[in-house]
């Protein structure tokens, strides 16, 4: 579990650190040209949206209130793998070093 919540917080951080980079010395208006115009480009949309969609899922499963699970995506779907990464960070946290309750959340006890 340490090596878990190790590879989610140093992912995040990655992430974060990457997002400040882009956001200050990148051209936000140029990538999107790129994104919607080059097949790679548009490849690589689907595949963050596709893998942004099947953590959600995830999400919004173990998730206690359908709120904070929608806060959640909304963040996922504007900030990326970034707050993924806390996600899973602090899911691990909770979970009390109990693997099931980290991929089950709520559904754990149930089952």
């Amino acid at each position: 579990m340490k090596l878990a919540k190790f590879v989610a917080i140093v992912g995040a951080l990655a992430q974060a650190g990457i997002l400040v980079f882009a956001f200050l010395q990148g051209d936000f208006g140029a990538a999107g040209q790129f994104y919607f115009n080059e097949p790679w480009g548009f490849v690589s949309l689907v595949d963050i949206y596709v893998g942004i969609l099947l953590f959600s899922a995830w999400v919004i499963y173990r998730e206690e209130k359908l709120w904070k699970a929608l806060l959640w995506v909304l963040s996922f779907i504007v900030l990326g793998n970034f707050p993924s990464g806390v996600y899973a960070f602090l899911a691990l946290q909770k979970s009390g070093g109990l693997w099931k309750r980290f991929w089950m959340g709520k559904n754990a006890e149930a089952s």
